[in-house]
């Protein structure tokens, strides 16, 4: 899953990228409302983590802006601004959740997941598929009441499927999903977490629909 962190202090934004990183995100991050304005253009992000007390441009009034527009991408607010007016003026600006700093990054992971999964239509903090369960929450996966080891990108790569049982997404859209900026990503680095995959799971569980991209196979 990808994520836009848009935060200017150097130490939060580091921990907090490495945190979510450890925790199967894709996370990029940029120091301004500006940037932040020129990501959300060019990519998909599934969610935005947003610091109000940004230079030049106030991330509230971003936000304002981006909700005018039609942005309708999940918006986590990340603050020191802890006073209850504080709150629910970035509440009813657009955002969707609030977190005041400093948090704990255990925390920080469980807020993003819940509110993926209310962006998805789904409360169930599982993603089941057949006799595949997946756990967000722990990177835990169980295939036929056995558990099978995932390296951390195909859990997500597996997870982006399952997300959307059905739906056919393009090497594009899952190389999006894996990788951030700057990271180099091999020609056929899908091929391969595909591959992989379909030795854990059968050879028949992803299927390949030429010419457009995979999908999971309905459940027997």
């Amino acid at each position: 899953m990808r994520l836009l962190l848009v935060e200017d202090d150097a130490m939060i934004g580091e921990a907090v990228r490495t945190g979510l990183r450890q925790d199967g995100f894709t996370v990029d991050w940029v120091r301004e409302a500006e940037a932040g304005d020129a990501a959300i253009r060019a990519e998909a992000y599934a969610l935005l983590l947003l610091d109000l007390g940004l230079p030049r441009k106030s991330g509230l009034n971003w936000l304002r802006e981006l909700r005018r527009l039609g942005n309708r991408t999940p918006v986590l607010i990340l603050t020191a601004r802890d006073a209850v007016a504080d709150r629910v003026a970035g509440l009813d600006s657009g955002a969707d959740d609030y977190l005041v700093k400093p948090f704990d990054l255990d925390e920080l992971s469980a807020r993003v997941r819940a509110l993926l999964r209310r962006d998805a239509g789904r409360a169930e903090p599982l993603l089941r598929h057949g006799e595949l369960t997946l756990d967000p929450a722990t990177h835990e996966a169980n295939f036929r009441g056995e558990t099978v080891n995932l390296s951390a990108r195909e859990f997500t790569l597996l997870a982006a499927l399952l997300e959307r049982p059905g739906a056919i997404l393009s090497r594009a859209q899952l190389e999006q999903r894996l990788y951030g900026w700057g990271e180099e990503v091999e020609s056929n680095a899908i091929e391969v977490h595909i591959h992989n995959l379909r030795k854990k799971l059968g050879p028949e569980f992803i299927r390949n629909v030429r010419g457009l991209g995979y999908t999971v196979s309905k459940p027997s």
